[in-house]
């Protein structure tokens, strides 16, 4: 089994892994992840989802403990759901309070909510290796209302490698104004081979 750390999270295989490493993770992720490591991309999300017009209701894709509903939550934003796979990682978001409503599902698969909900989808560290596909976009799209705001983080070094450039590409008649902006990861904090990583926030809305 994966160590709950960094280099484990990256080298996850299917969705049963996830669940495991991230069970065992959640207690402690957010001091012995986000706060240690200077975990930028919550606040960076939640500041260009509301600089790009975004409003609720918004659903917090990968919410995991909760970290981008602070974010939004104290950029005013309210209405906020959130979906991940670990139940254990809902637990530590629900103490957060700040969510409407937490749902455990697989982004891999088809999630099993009503079509055109949300008005706004954020996305933070989810779309990466090991995690989450392009192909998920098809399923936020499906729950995104027409002229929906989408704030998502895509990890740069696997974003032309694992498809997220073709599938861009391929939704280019079901998005509009797509813009992509690259940002550090973690702040000085990090000291190590991931210290410079960075992602891009791909910024959009559902046409």
């Amino acid at each position: 089994m994966s160590k709950p750390s960094l280099d484990g999270a990256y080298g996850l295989k299917t969705p049963d892994d996830s669940i495991s490493l991230y069970g065992e993770w959640s207690e402690t992720y957010d001091e012995t992840f986000a706060q240690a490591s200077g975990y930028q991309l919550p606040k960076a999300v939640a500041h260009a989802f509301v600089s790009a017009g975004g409003v609720g209701p918004v659903l917090d894709v990968g919410a995991g403990t909760g970290l981008v509903g602070v974010a939004l939550q104290d950029a005013k934003v309210s209405e906020i759901d959130g979906v991940d796979i670990s139940a254990l990682m809902l637990a530590e978001a629900a103490l957060k309070d700040c969510y409407e409503n937490l749902f455990e599902g697989d982004m891999t698969q088809s999630l099993d909510l009503e079509s055109e909900k949300y008005s706004g989808i954020v996305s933070a560290g989810t779309f990466t290796h090991g995690h989450v596909g392009p192909d998920a976009l098809d399923e936020l799209l499906w729950v995104a209302r027409s002229g929906a705001v989408f704030a998502l983080t895509i990890n740069t070094a696997h974003y032309k490698q694992l498809g997220f450039e073709a599938k861009f590409e391929a939704l280019k008649d079901r998005i509009q104004g797509l813009t992509l902006r690259e940002t550090p990861i973690y702040d000085e904090r990090r000291q190590d081979d991931h210290s410079n990583d960075t992602a891009y926030i791909a910024v959009f809305k559902k046409a």
